[in-house]
């Protein structure tokens, strides 16, 4: 006897729409909320009140641009550490007080302290780690850069009506990306104001063309130089994972052998549900070399999600998931603060 077939699932609506498209770009024009609008079926006014709505209940986090670290010339590092349970708290602590730590989190592993560090150009990035490895009592450290960036990109789908397995060509991967790019002055000026929280009204961008003395049409103009650089991935709306919904994160990572890494890191960067698809390197007690973070609604969704890459390109390949059981810290990082230099002298004797 055959099996009914599922039932379609019923189409997004535009408020829904709405809370997709603004994830994925904010355009650089006078009025940008009534041109994204248009592209759900809503009005300018109607677009603006759910965004406002979103915002006061704490979903919407903040509209503003998004940089690429390694292209401004910050160096960066997701960094590993094995704590002593009793002391993990203690240890994470120390390790958010440094201004160039954004996100840090204890996991279900044995390295049980993961965190995210960039420092300026003439920074020693690896001098700030082995210090933090020191103050926090850490009694394994490891760096853990990226060697390849085959997608980062969060978008979550508020719709919940997505495929586990649904696929999409990543926005931005390392081929966007150029190392070797000279930052302006007027880059920093304009990284100073677009990391900033933009306002939802009308015209977003008023105050930061003021400070830069720019029309709308100079800043945008701007803009694409610095997205044809990679410095400027776009600029978008950032939701709280958990206000959202979305109360559980899986960080896949897999032992794919180093001559498959390239054709299979393609692969799982295309499912929609990776929000962050990297190669990283291995280690005597660490053999995976991708790894692709998914996040869900349930524990169950996110493995799911997991599952539905091992099931299409990785069946047979050793792999396995971390899921975050706390989190210390959760911010974005900001480019040229005057605290991250504070903190290199005061612990490093350095002015970076």
């Amino acid at each position: 006897m055959t099996a009914p077939a599922a039932a379609p699932k019923p189409a997004p609506t535009p408020r829904e729409q709405l809370l997709n498209r603004i994830q994925r770009d904010i355009p650089i024009t006078r009025r940008p909320y009534a041109v994204i609008a248009q592209d759900v079926g809503l009005t300018e006014a109607e677009a603006l009140s759910i965004l406002r709505e979103v915002k006061a209940e704490g979903v919407l986090r903040q509209v503003s641009a998004i940089f690429d670290t390694r292209t401004l010339g910050y160096q960066s590092s997701l960094v590993a550490a094995v704590h002593d349970e009793d002391q993990l708290d203690a240890g994470a602590e120390i390790v958010n007080q440094h201004p160039g730590v954004s996100h840090n989190y204890k996991r279900n592993h044995s390295f049980n302290l993961w965190y995210t560090i960039a420092v300026p150009p003439e920074s020693d990035l690896e001098a700030h780690v082995q210090k933090l490895h020191e103050l926090s009592g850490a009694r394994l450290t490891r760096l853990m850069p990226t060697l390849h960036l085959f997608k980062i990109g969060v978008e979550f789908d508020m719709t919940g009506k997505e495929d586990w397995n649904a696929k999409a060509k990543p926005q931005y991967t390392s081929e966007q990306r150029n190392i070797g790019y000279a930052v302006t002055d007027l880059d920093r000026a304009f990284v100073t104001e677009f990391q900033k929280d933009l306002p939802v009204t009308e015209e977003p961008y008023a105050d930061a063309c003021a400070a830069l003395g720019l029309s709308i049409d100079e800043v945008a103009a701007h803009a694409e130089k610095m997205k044809a650089a990679g410095a400027l991935r776009r600029v978008s709306a950032v939701f709280r994972h958990q206000k959202a919904g979305f109360t559980f994160n899986a960080m896949g990572v897999w032992a794919v052998p180093q001559d498959s890494v390239a054709e299979v890191g393609r692969q799982m960067a295309e499912f929609k549900a990776v929000s962050h698809c990297y190669l990283r390197p291995t280690y005597p007690e660490w053999p995976y070399t991708i790894f692709t973070m998914v996040h869900g609604r349930s524990k169950e969704e996110a493995f799911g999600k997991i599952n539905a890459i091992e099931q299409e390109v990785a069946q047979g390949v050793a792999h396995d998931i971390l899921y975050s059981t706390k989190e210390y810290k959760k911010v974005r990082l900001e480019f040229y603060k005057p605290e991250f230099y504070g903190w290199a002298k005061e612990h490093l004797g350095t002015e970076a």
